[in-house]
């Protein structure tokens, strides 16, 4: 069966230019949910120099590179998605990757500019299950879409435990 889109025309069947812009506003959204995260986060490394640590913490500069590779890889991966079904037939699967991106979101504005340590753990955990529940979805539609995002979900996985454990040492900083 083709690829649909949400005009029940194959999505395969568009031309090059067309894919090419569907791919940039896909980046382009996952960049934008980046920058609302960003806007709370402008004294971020500020801050975090100015916690109490784990040992395994890494430098407050690896956080941005690393977010806009996965940033990236979130657009192209919904990119995959929409490309193969369209946004008619994919709705559920890209409305749980709209949801993960607000979460996303959010969680920058709980921890480093109100400084809500138990909300951030308590909502990076919610992240963590919309994350995995887009991933699933993104897989059952074209499995390179799912494949894409389990950078991402390691990554929160691992920022998970840095969270809380930062909020663990923090409880003053991070009421």
């Amino acid at each position: 069966m083709a690829p649909q889109t949400n005009a029940g025309t194959p999505a395969t069947s568009r031309s090059r230019s067309a894919q090419a812009k569907g791919l940039a506003a896909c980046i382009l959204l996952a960049l934008a949910a980046a920058s609302l995260g960003a806007v709370a986060s402008v004294k971020a490394a500020e801050f975090y120099h100015t916690l109490s640590l784990p040992s395994w913490a890494p430098s407050s500069w690896l956080f941005g590179p690393v977010w806009t590779l996965l940033y990236v890889m979130m657009g192209t991966a919904s990119w995959l998605v929409w490309r193969e079904r369209g946004i008619r037939q994919a709705r559920g699967s890209l409305s749980l990757y709209a949801a993960q991106l607000a979460a996303n979101a959010l969680w920058s504005w709980l921890f480093f500019a109100w400084h809500k340590g138990q909300l951030a753990s308590l909502e990076v955990a919610i992240l963590w299950l919309l994350i995995a529940a887009t991933l699933l979805a993104f897989w059952k539609v074209r499995p390179l879409a799912g494949l894409l995002l389990v950078p991402y979900l390691a990554w929160v996985t691992f920022a998970s435990v840095l969270c809380f454990r930062t909020w663990q040492l923090n409880p003053a900083a991070l009421s």
